[in-house]
C-alpha cells in the first residue's frame, strides 16, 4: 500500500476531534514526557490540540499569533506578532514594498492589541505555561501557506524551547518541506497533492466559537 492511498483513507477528517484523535497517535513518541508541552493556534487548532494533548498527557496552552499584513495586501504577510511581546518582521519583504517603519509600527501596535485582547478571551484567566526549556508542539487544525505557523516557530525558538515540532493533519507537500527546514520536526497525516482550503478536508468545519475555545482549555488544565 503507498503513503498516498493511505492519505486517502484518512480524508476528509469528520471532524477536528478525531483529526486530533490520529494526530495524537502519530505523536505518540512524546507520551508522558515532562518537558513536552503542546501549544494551540486558535481557533481551528485548539480542538485538534485538545486531543492530541489529552492522548500524550501533557500539558496544553494556546499560542495567539497575529500577522502583520502588508499595506494594501493584507493577506501578504510582513512579519506577525507573538506572545511575550515578540515582534518578528519579514525584512526583505518591507524592504521590497518599500514600507516606512512608521506604517509597520501602526501596524503592528494595532495587531498587538487585539491579539491581547483575543488571548484575554480565550485563557479567561488561565495563568500561561513557560516555554522555556521544553519540546513545543505547535498544532493547528492544518496549514495553507504557513505564514502564521512559520511566526510561531520563531517566537517558541525566541522564547527558549529546546525543541519544535510542528503538527497539522493536513497540509500541502510545499508548505510542509518549508516547514521541514524551520522546525526540529514535521508530523503532517495527510499531504494532497491539490489543495485549495484547509476547510476541504473536513466534512465538518464550523467555525469554533470563544466559549469552545475557553472550555477547552478549562478542561485541558485538569487533565494533567
Amino acid at each position: 500500500m503507498t503513503g498516498q492511498t493511505e492519505e486517502r483513507s484518512l480524508l476528509p477528517f469528520r471532524d477536528r476531534a478525531e483529526a486530533g484523535q490520529l494526530l495524537g497517535r502519530a505523536l505518540g513518541t512524546y507520551a508522558a514526557r515532562s518537558d513536552v508541552l503542546v501549544l494551540a493556534l486558535p481557533r481551528g487548532g485548539i480542538p485538534v490540540a485538545y486531543e492530541v494533548a489529552k492522548a500524550l498527557a501533557v500539558p496544553l496552552d494556546i499560542f495567539v499569533v497575529r500577522k502583520l499584513g502588508a499595506p494594501g495586501n493584507p493577506e501578504l504577510a510582513m512579519g506577525a506578532v507573538a506572545p511575550a511581546g515578540i515582534c518578528i518582521l519579514q525584512e526583505q519583504i518591507i524592504a521590497e514594498l518599500g514600507i516606512c517603519d512608521v506604517a509597520v509600527a501602526r501596524i503592528a501596535a494595532g495587531e498587538e492589541q487585539t491579539r491581547r485582547q483575543n488571548e484575554s478571551l480565550y485563557r479567561r484567566n488561565l495563568p500561561p505555561h513557560p516555554v522555556a526549556g521544553t519540546t513545543a508542539i505547535l498544532v493547528d487544525d492544518g496549514i495553507a501557506t504557513g505564514s502564521t505557523m512559520r511566526a510561531a516557530i520563531a517566537a517558541v525558538r525566541e522564547l527558549g524551547a529546546n525543541k519544535v515540532v510542528v503538527a497539522a493533519p493536513v497540509a500541502p507537500a510545499y508548505s510542509r518541506r518549508e516547514l521541514q527546514m524551520l522546525a526540529d520536526q514535521v508530523v503532517c497525516l495527510a499531504t494532497p497533492d491539490i489543495f485549495f482550503t484547509v476547510g476541504q478536508w473536513y466534512v465538518n468545519f464550523e467555525q469554533v466559537s470563544d466559549e469552545e475555545m475557553a472550555a477547552l482549555l478549562q478542561q485541558a488544565s485538569t487533565l494533567v
